[in-house]
């Protein structure tokens, strides 16, 4: 694990959809899983050191590494982008209306 990993899994109330979101079981969860939006919060996972605070909107999804899908994010107040893997417990439904990710 990065030595800059901070092991943050808390509740949280979603600033976009305004859903209650329980820490996971597995993983650490950074996103809401009902609408999969999350925050820019962290300049290294888990640290809540990033200065921004903006709303992270998903914008498109890829299949491999870890899990089945990750997410690609990207921060709407300074457009910072960032990958994530998506939790058992995510809606699909949300996910399926992302773009696939095709790398070049």
């Amino acid at each position: 694990m990065n030595k800059k990993f901070t092991y943050k899994n808390e509740s949280f109330k979603c600033q976009h959809c305004g859903a209650l979101n329980e820490p996971a079981k597995r993983y650490i969860r950074d996103h809401c899983s009902d609408c999969l939006h999350s925050l820019h919060l962290d300049v290294h996972p888990g640290d809540r050191a990033s200065d921004c605070g903006g709303l992270m909107k998903p914008i498109a999804f890829k299949v491999g590494g870890k899990t089945d899908y990750k997410i690609l994010y990207k921060c709407q107040k300074c457009s910072y982008k960032h990958w994530n893997m998506m939790l058992l417990d995510d809606n699909m439904q949300v996910m399926e209306k992302l773009n696939p990710y095709y790398e070049a």
